[in-house]
């Protein structure tokens, strides 16, 4: 049996919708994505919604729009894509990583208050593989050393802990519309806020620091424009803004498609004594990503065997400190964070999408079962 490690959503109400802008006038960032972030922002209950071309580039907005800036320092968790450090380092800051907890994966807020230097400006915590960070720690801490704070949802976008759901208490979130994510426009990302000041920020420097886009100024009649500040091109196009728009609605039901499997999962494999990270109480998984933690030393083999039984399976991540860029421009050392350093040996990325069928679970849970014990 073939069970690829991911499938997306995207059906006939999604294309049609994308083949209306397509055979429109217009392509680039419009009405259709206005809409797409007036239905996001409400699902995520936040004021605000930038559509972005990658969560990669509401990270780079969203601290430039915080004020980070060069000789600046961003505290953050070295297991995550390295889109997160990478971000930091385009706003010419400099990532300072804690280490993460061993039982999940998380970043260690225990660990923050140490690494908090003068040149600290921000605190960029990733709520890994659908898990959310305790914000309200975050958030107290942030506040004492008058810190903003930015969350990498890209794994949690259905996600909540203790009432908090990303970017409703914060400087603002970060999302991602990759192909793999839950919800996909192929490429795509955003950001929520409840700052108006920082939203019309951010919309501005999506588009080269232009102070009227153009839909904006065919709706207004505005024939010029000024630039104020510097800028980029991450805007979302209508294509996108399309093909995200039903989407929205229908989060809740792939989430809970998900969220069973991922519990199936669970209790399966459990009985097996499986490693698999701890999952906090009082909160929501957005479940993103399914790992398992096995032997460092079985893992290829394990992977290498799963693939050869047809079974998509994957690393999810590297631990970003011992990336050679990060060990020349940093000096980041194996060693230094001890935990990360782990789970990026041992973790195991399982399929887990909404359209997986019974049968196809059942061969991941018994072929899993027997590939382990070797």
């Amino acid at each position: 049996m073939k069970v690829e490690f991911y499938k997306h959503n995207l059906g006939n109400e999604e294309i049609n919708e994308a083949k209306k802008v397509l055979q429109s006038l217009f392509l680039t960032t419009g009405k259709y994505v206005d809409d797409f972030e007036e239905a996001f922002a409400k699902y995520l209950n936040t004021s605000y919604c930038v559509g972005l071309t990658s969560c990669t580039a509401s990270l780079h907005l969203s601290l430039l729009a915080a004020g980070v800036g060069r000789g600046d320092e961003v505290i953050t968790t070295p297991m995550s894509f390295v889109a997160t450090s990478n971000a930091i380092c385009m706003a010419n800051a400099k990532p300072v990583f804690v280490d993460v907890e061993k039982e999940t994966g998380n970043m260690d807020t225990n660990l923050i208050e140490n690494a908090i230097t003068p040149k600290t400006k921000a605190i960029l915590p990733v709520h890994l593989y659908g898990q959310m960070v305790d914000m309200k720690k975050i958030l107290a801490i942030a506040k004492k050393y008058n810190l903003s704070v930015i969350e990498d949802a890209a794994h949690a976008l259905e996600s909540e802990r203790e009432g908090i759901k990303p970017g409703q208490k914060s400087f603002g979130a970060c999302f991602s519309f990759y192909a793999t994510k839950s919800i996909t426009s192929a490429e795509g990302g955003a950001f929520t806020t409840n700052n108006f000041n920082v939203a019309k920020l951010t919309r501005k420097l999506r588009s080269h620091g232009i102070t009227s886009e153009l839909a904006q100024r065919i709706r207004t009649g505005v024939k010029t424009y000024n630039v104020d500040v510097l800028g980029w091109k991450y805007n979302m196009d209508n294509v996108q803004g399309a093909l995200l728009l039903h989407q929205v609605k229908k989060i809740e039901n792939y989430w809970k498609k998900r969220n069973q499997i991922a519990l199936t999962y669970r209790k399966e494999f459990s009985k097996l004594g499986i490693n698999m990270p701890l999952e906090y109480k009082n909160s929501k998984h957005g479940r993103h990503i399914f790992p398992i933690w096995v032997s460092p030393k079985k893992r290829g083999k394990i992977i290498e065997l799963l693939n050869k039984n047809g079974i998509g399976a994957v690393v999810n991540y590297p631990s970003i400190h011992l990336f050679s860029f990060y060990r020349s421009e940093f000096g980041y050392k194996e060693g230094m964070f001890p935990n990360a350093e782990e789970i990026a040996k041992r973790e195991i990325s399982l399929p887990l999408y909404s359209k997986l069928k019974e049968k196809e679970i059942s061969y991941i849970i018994a072929t899993v079962s027997k590939v382990i014990r070797i």
